[in-house]
């Protein structure tokens, strides 16, 4: 039997590999100090980590990467607000605004499994769909609910109408608020000139064995076995849209929780804007790191929010230096931002195929072999 020829190797470590290069040219163009770029890693690395985090268990449960991540940062955020209009400050104020995080999220995670579960195959467009809904139904209730329909004791939150929030929070002035991680018991921890935020990277580590031992439960297992097969684990007994919802609930309260540790660190909350792209930085973070929209780590987690991030720092100066135009710079950073995305997509496409390809002509050679015993 004739043999076809040799397929394009595509692995997971295109892409890592592709953007290693990206960076290491960015770097050089960009003539940024080793130092510089070891402190803005860390402290953007600290800042986003977990929100990538939060994309891996739906990954596990088959429902690709879940776009609808913003419900849990629209959830984060609106908790901030609550504790800012409470005037709860210092490490009361950030567990009290996961806390109330939890619940919201958690419902607005039901709405969204349940809507996905009548999605299949399409659920990272539908997720996506859902994150533009929920962005208008957020910046209603920030507009017009707020101050309105429920009171806010601090005036300084509220426009100057009379209701609705304002188009940014100044967490700096909540007196600890701001950058609390950076911070952990009122101590700075630095190596040189580079500040290294521990208790974020507490909080990440912890991330990560959650999900490891998450894996090992049974819920995990069934989330395994759906995503693997969805009719394979209907047979065998799995309630396959119960843990598919509950995939999305655990990865919006997670998104949730990113998102307050996101915003700490930044030290102000964008009212209106600030989680319209949250899903997409995280789910271009996690495919730069090797992932796809069925397989994904925390190695692919952490190593993408790394040189995703990288190459947000040098890019914009990279591509100034090369053309002379800083807008250049600016354009190329967004460019790729979103060209990741689409890349790796296709190349996960192309991947797919070439299996399902190997697959069939090991099957060909194993029958010719078979015919010619």
């Amino acid at each position: 039997m004739k043999q076809k020829k040799k397929l394009f190797r595509i692995n997971e470590y295109t892409v890592p590999v592709m953007f290693i290069i990206i960076c290491a040219i960015g770097i050089y163009f960009s003539k940024f100090s080793a130092e510089f770029l070891v402190s803005q890693v860390v402290i953007r690395f600290a800042r986003n980590a977990f929100l990538v985090l939060s994309l891996i268990i739906p990954i596990i449960a088959g429902l690709g990467i879940n776009f609808g991540m913003v419900l849990g940062a629209m959830a984060g955020q609106v908790a901030l607000i609550f504790v800012e209009n409470w005037g709860i400050v210092g490490f009361p104020a950030i567990l009290i605004a996961c806390l109330v995080s939890i619940p919201i999220s958690i419902v607005l995670g039901i709405f969204a499994g349940d809507v996905l579960n009548k999605a299949k195959s399409r659920e990272m467009i539908t997720s996506m769909m859902l994150g533009f809904l929920f962005t208008g139904i957020y910046q209603f209730f920030v507009l017009y609910i707020f101050g309105g329909v429920i009171p806010f004791k601090n005036k300084n939150l509220i426009l100057s109408r009379g209701y609705g929030v304002r188009n940014a929070i100044d967490l700096q002035s909540q007196k600890g608020l701001d950058q609390l991680f950076d911070r952990i018991f009122g101590v700075e921890f630095k190596i040189g000139t580079i500040q290294l935020p521990i208790a974020a990277f507490i909080v990440i580590a912890l991330g990560c064995l959650f999900i490891i031992w998450f894996r090992k439960t049974k819920l995990g297992q069934d989330m395994r076995a759906v995503g693997a097969d969805m009719k394979i684990a209907e047979d065998a007994g799995i309630n396959v849209d119960k843990t598919r919802l509950k995939a999305i609930v655990i990865s919006t309260v997670m998104a949730s929780f990113g998102q307050i540790i996101y915003l700490q660190n930044i030290g102000n909350l964008n009212t209106y804007n600030g989680a319209d792209q949250t899903a997409l930085y995280a789910a271009a973070a996690l495919l730069i790191g090797g992932a796809s929209v069925s397989k994904a780590t925390i190695t692919n987690a952490l190593t993408g929010t790394l040189l995703f991030h990288l190459m947000f720092i040098v890019m914009p100066t990279a591509g100034a230096n090369i053309t002379g135009n800083s807008m250049i710079g600016e354009y190329l950073r967004t460019f790729i931002s979103y060209a990741v995305v689409t890349i790796t997509l296709i190349l996960h496409s192309l991947r797919r195929r070439n299996e399902s390809e190997e697959a069939m002509l090991a099957m060909q050679n194993e029958l010719a072999k078979q015919l010619k015993e």
